[in-house]
């Protein structure tokens, strides 16, 4: 076995062991003795403690499951399985390979290449002047010839340009130019509508047939441009922390609604999450999964908020 297998194994074992010491405290009847059980094992090393503290964090912000608890009479022997198997799910998994998700590009008659990932795909762009463009899940770029301007045809992805100011980086997306002044920022587009994160550095965003439609954003704007309008508001860390999770693999959710939750999902995978039920839709769920794993997250909502899941072929449903 591998180094990189065993220590995989290895880690799997551990999470395991903090779920179990966290369903039993939770659930079952908790006394001194298991108390100093848990001090000792925690004590035995800095991984112990990091997987129990991880987990015991990421159920306290998924609160649904205490609520479950009290509303679903059940018998201890189950809501300790049913702990132990929530623990699981909960667990963060970062993600760094993106094996089999292949990008494919085109040539075109002006010299430009389209580069475009599948759904699931992932990709990383050298440009020759040291700049990275990132794409996500089904996303198509478009490169000129001179690799200093760029269209985003649909879909995310995340820039990372070498400012030239004799020479700005510009990207054209949805009926609008986000001119680069030095910039880290992350650009999704779906129909007219676009979403632009500035990380760092300035850029400069307007609507090419409104000129007076336009914003200079600073680290921590958020821009939503539609054909209509332009709105600026300020972003908190943890929602930008949030918006680039895939770039690990993963994707993070805070307090956010099963139905949203679950749309996002879908835009990563063949296997789609329907939410027959409203009111389960409206559940609220703060964790983060692998963005690839459609089956925890159904488990997740199973086990958390009590919903019922239905297989459909390529769908499953999620209703109470």
């Amino acid at each position: 076995m591998s180094a990189t297998a065993n220590n995989a194994n290895q880690s799997s074992v551990i999470e395991d062991r903090a779920a179990q010491f966290l369903a039993r405290r939770r659930f079952e009847e908790w006394n001194a003795e298991d108390q100093a059980e848990l001090e000792n094992w925690l004590g035995e090393s800095m991984s112990h403690r990091v997987a129990f503290w991880r987990l015991e964090a990421t159920l306290a912000r998924t609160n649904r499951l205490a609520a479950l608890q009290s509303r679903n009479p059940v018998n201890q022997s189950r809501m300790a399985e049913r702990g132990k198997a929530a623990l699981k799910i909960a667990a963060v998994v970062s993600i760094t390979a993106f094996a089999g998700l292949g990008t494919a590009y085109l040539f075109t008659r002006d010299g430009s290449k389209l580069y475009s990932t599948p759904v699931g795909g992932h990709e990383i762009l050298s440009l020759r002047d040291g700049s990275t463009i990132e794409l996500n899940t089904d996303t198509s770029v478009r490169l000129d010839a001179s690799q200093r301007s760029a269209t985003l045809e649909h879909g995310e992805a995340y820039f990372q340009i070498q400012h030239d100011a004799e020479h700005p980086f510009v990207l054209k997306v949805a009926g609008h130019v986000v001119t680069d002044l030095g910039t880290k920022f992350l650009v999704r587009s779906a129909g007219q509508r676009v979403e632009v994160s500035l990380i760092e550095g300035m850029a400069r965003i307007e609507a090419k047939e409104k000129p007076s439609q336009e914003a200079l954003l600073t680290p921590g704007d958020f821009a939503v441009a539609t054909a209509d309008e332009l709105e600026v508001r300020r972003q908190q860390p943890a929602a930008v922390k949030q918006e680039l999770g895939w770039r690990r693999g993963v994707i993070v959710f805070d307090n956010t609604s099963l139905a949203d939750a679950a749309a996002e999902f879908n835009r990563y995978n063949d296997t789609k999450l329907i939410v027959a039920d409203p009111e389960i839709g409206r559940m609220k769920i703060g964790a983060t999964f692998p963005a690839h794993d459609v089956e925890r997250f159904a488990r997740a909502a199973h086990v958390l908020l009590g919903a019922r899941l239905i297989k459909k072929g390529n769908e499953i449903v999620i209703t109470r």
